[in-house]
């Protein structure tokens, strides 16, 4: 059993609207301006958010650490006061 093959002649002008519609299609499935300038808006505001979370960040931990450093100089003054009263 042998399938027949029929072939199909391409011609320079079925060729040309293959081409055309694949540019078409690509063009359809690429971003416009718009869409890119909303993009880095976006972006601008994620990034604005994430410096102002390291920016926190870093506070908390300086606030985190001197209360840590009170924390222990009061322990060795309480220390200090009660070997002075035993």
């Amino acid at each position: 059993m042998k399938k027949e093959v029929k072939s199909k002649k391409m011609t320079i002008d079925k060729l040309a609207i293959m081409v055309a519609d694949g540019f078409e299609s690509m063009k359809a499935k690429m971003a416009t301006k718009e869409a890119l300038k909303t993009q880095q808006n976006v972006l601008d505001i994620v990034l604005e958010e994430i410096r102002t979370i390291h920016e926190d960040n870093k506070y908390f931990r300086k606030s985190i650490s001197s209360l840590n450093i009170d924390g222990l100089s009061y322990e060795k003054r309480l220390e200090k006061l009660e070997a002075k009263v035993k």
